[in-house]
């Protein structure tokens, strides 16, 4: 194997880590390829996807307290039930194969049956497993879409993932908003019509399967050549967005309470923290498609990771409902480059699909970590303040890891 220089150097958009290895043609104009030059997916299809899977994550936090009455759960049921959920997305995201598509459908098919089932469940025994079916779904279908996008958009990379992602917070702001708006509907036609939009879904990618059209061999994509991925730098990426998970998940899981806590007002109004900091998000993710035209994934990542850690500890220190508000969506905004740029450096090293599946999961665990560290800290000091200090500490561990990327040998 010939040897370039540029192997040795740090991860960056003039300097590859490994040996360059083309997964297909390099688009020559715009930042996303047209998508009819490409097998299904389409598009459009992926982005519907990523609609409904943010919509699912966020699916269980508006509904919990109704759930809770409901079913005469206490706060540790409760609590099971995002268990049941999260277990079910790290197993789907980190089983990830190299088969797309097969794996894009298993994860549409496991979603559908997973909240049809849910959506009939008399109780928590018929509840959990059928949101670990569903939480499998969302996971598999978030993971392989991920992938599909890093793969297919080889140019401007981080631009196409940003932008794909950017409907998946999209759907996440809808989740409670959709929830607050349709409260006179039964919960359980909700979570039907849900489940019946990923059967929808589903049937739109079989139908495009079947229709598809051989394309030119000049415009045909090339097979996908996978790169082993060191130990090494499969760790680095895994550390990073177990990190990221936890950092994004503990700030809008707590934010509401230490809105309650610190920001003296209602529960009613402290609720829409959490939307302001998912609007913050969107709208970073819009901004952030633009920006990795112009900049560095590796430029975007430490920008976002340093503001988000002055901003979180502008909200530790914050007594007021109005600043806390103001911060929540610049929180957002900071977090929204911070997935997409690393992300866009892990798929350009084209790695096994299994191993970016893998270190999805990673950002999974930590989502789940970090927000349980900080319940543990805030009972035991009494204080949400000091708790924050986790989320603060985790971005400035993120850059400073980020400072310093592994050096690949050829």
């Amino acid at each position: 194997m010939k040897v370039d220089a540029s192997v040795t150097q740090p991860f960056s958009r003039s300097a590859v880590p490994l040996e360059p290895v083309r997964l297909e043609p390099e688009a020559t104009s715009g930042p996303i390829p047209d998508s009819a030059d490409y097998p299904p997916p389409s598009l459009p299809l992926m982005h519907a996807i990523f609609l409904l899977s943010g919509l699912g994550t966020m699916l269980l936090g508006p509904i919990l307290p109704l759930l809770s009455r409901r079913w005469n759960l206490t706060d540790s049921h409760a609590g099971l039930l995002i268990l049941a959920q999260f277990a079910g997305a790290t197993i789907g995201g980190g089983s990830a194969s190299s088969k797309h598509i097969r794996g894009l459908m298993e994860g549409i098919i496991a979603a559908a049956v997973g909240f049809t089932l849910f959506a009939a469940a008399p109780g928590l025994a018929w509840a959990l497993p059928a949101l670990a079916i569903g939480g499998f779904g969302v996971g598999r279908a978030t993971t392989m879409v991920n992938i599909i996008g890093g793969a297919r958009f080889t140019a401007n990379r981080g631009s196409a993932i940003a932008r794909i992602n950017f409907t998946w917070s999209f759907g996440a702001l809808l989740s409670p908003l959709l929830a607050a708006w349709l409260v006179h509907i039964p919960l359980q036609t909700r979570l039907t019509a849900f489940a019946a939009l990923f059967i929808l879904v589903g049937a739109i990618f079989i139908f495009q399967l079947v229709n598809a059209k051989p394309v030119a061999s000049s415009s045909a994509p090339a097979a996908v050549i996978e790169t082993p991925l060191p130990g090494r730098i499969f760790a680095y990426f895994a550390l990073l967005l177990f990190i990221y998970g936890g950092l994004e998940t503990s700030l809008a899981g707590w934010l509401t309470t230490y809105d309650l806590r610190y920001g003296k007002t209602s529960l009613v109004l402290s609720e829409y923290t959490m939307v302001l900091l998912l609007i913050g998000l969107t709208t970073g993710r819009a901004i952030s498609s633009w920006l990795l035209l112009k900049f560095r994934e590796t430029t975007l990542q430490r920008a976002g990771l340093a503001l988000a850690a002055m901003l979180a500890a502008a909200l530790a220190l914050a007594h007021q409902s109005g600043v806390i508000a103001v911060l929540a969506v610049l929180l957002g905004m900071s977090l929204a480059p911070i997935f997409p740029a690393t992300f866009a450096l892990l798929m350009g090293l084209h790695p096994p699909a299994r191993k970016a599946g893998l270190v999805l999961a990673a950002s999974g665990i930590g989502a789940s970590a970090l927000p349980w560290l900080m319940g543990v800290v805030s009972t035991r000091t009494n204080s949400l303040q000091i708790a924050l200090a986790l989320p603060v500490a985790a971005a400035i561990a993120m850059l400073l890891v980020v400072m310093f990327p592994p050096r690949a040998d050829a």
